[in-house]
């Protein structure tokens, strides 16, 4: 999925606000934006939180309408230096890469994909599949070890998943470990210490955290309450590091997405599609997608290449 991630989205500067405490809450409005055809709630990155673990962008999108022949219709765009992890609730979309990869997402399975130094990719309607959408996609940041790599697709049909108190809280786990619920690790690969988990909320639950690590939520569907905060569908809400749980008072049955991880030691800058250290790998990334060079490959899809003008740091102040 396509930004774009704005000046706005990604200010300047590492944007942590140090570490709350345990019974506190922060609550951040999200930021609508359009991807291809369709509305989202931005949820990261946003202003004084740019980073939950290496996780570095969150867009809940839908529910919507979509046909066989029209869903989400991102075109052809690229990457560098991240990881796209796409999760559905509803509905059903068809990958295509670089890579020659053509899957169809349905609901409860996972899409992974890694850009490494380069990939293009495409989101599109199945030609079969008319209904409701809606789902998340995710972003995480590459380490220094591997973000220069070679690019890689994943698809995962089946995910582990485990129950809490009965019918209270059941969890799926994207990705990563979450082994102080159940022992549930991901197969999907990861190359930070973090974790992605779908949460089915039906009834007042806790659930245990690591208190090196830090946290987010963001409520897709229902209502739930965290230390008297009501994180609304599609906000962020970050209650920190330094607990081992957190309480989730589930006001009707929701639908949340658990991200977290250890924090992530490298500042990183943010443009359009891309994630780099230097304004000068993002410009040079920008350049190749621009004349159409080799580096980002090609993707067989009946959407249009998208474009993107130059950077900010490259316009004049007329053309900003």
């Amino acid at each position: 999925m396509r930004g774009p991630v704005t000046a706005v989205d990604t200010p300047a500067g590492r944007g942590d606000s140090g570490r709350p405490a345990p019974s506190w809450l922060e609550v951040s409005d999200s930021h609508e934006a359009t991807v291809g055809a369709m509305r989202v709630r931005r949820a990261l990155p946003r202003r004084g939180r740019r980073t939950v673990g290496a996780w570095c962008f969150a867009d809940h999108m839908g529910p919507a309408d979509v046909t066989e022949d029209s869903g989400l219709d991102v075109g052809p765009h690229p990457h560098i230096g991240l990881q796209t992890v796409t999760w559905l609730v509803d509905g059903q979309v068809l990958h295509r890469d670089s890579l020659g990869s053509e899957q169809v997402i349905k609901p409860g399975q996972l899409n992974l994909m890694t850009s490494g130094h380069a990939v293009s990719h495409a989101e599109e309607a199945t030609g079969h599949y008319r209904g409701t959408l809606e789902g998340i996609q995710m972003w995480i940041a590459l380490p220094e070890a591997t973000r220069h790599g070679a690019p890689a697709f994943e698809h995962h049909a089946e995910l582990p998943r485990a129950d809490l108190g009965g019918t209270a809280l059941a969890s799926t786990v994207l990705i990563g470990d979450f082994g102080d619920f159940g022992g549930l690790a991901g197969p999907a690969r990861h190359d930070s210490p973090l974790v992605g988990v779908g949460l089915d909320l039906h009834a007042p639950a806790t659930v245990p955290l690591r208190p090196d690590w830090e946290y987010a939520l963001v409520v897709l569907r229902g209502a739930v309450a965290v230390h008297g905060q009501p994180p609304h569908p599609g906000r962020l809400g970050y209650p920190g590091r330094g607990s081992g749980e957190l309480p989730l008072d589930v006001r009707e049955p929701a639908r949340v997405t658990l991200l977290g991880g250890e924090p992530f030691p490298e500042p990183v800058i943010m443009w359009w599609n891309f994630v780099g250290r230097t304004r000068e790998e993002i410009d040079a990334a920008y350049a190749s997608w621009s004349r159409r060079d080799d580096r980002f490959g090609r993707v067989r899809s009946r959407l249009p290449l998208i474009p993107v003008r130059a950077p900010h740091w490259q316009q004049a102040p007329g053309e900003r």
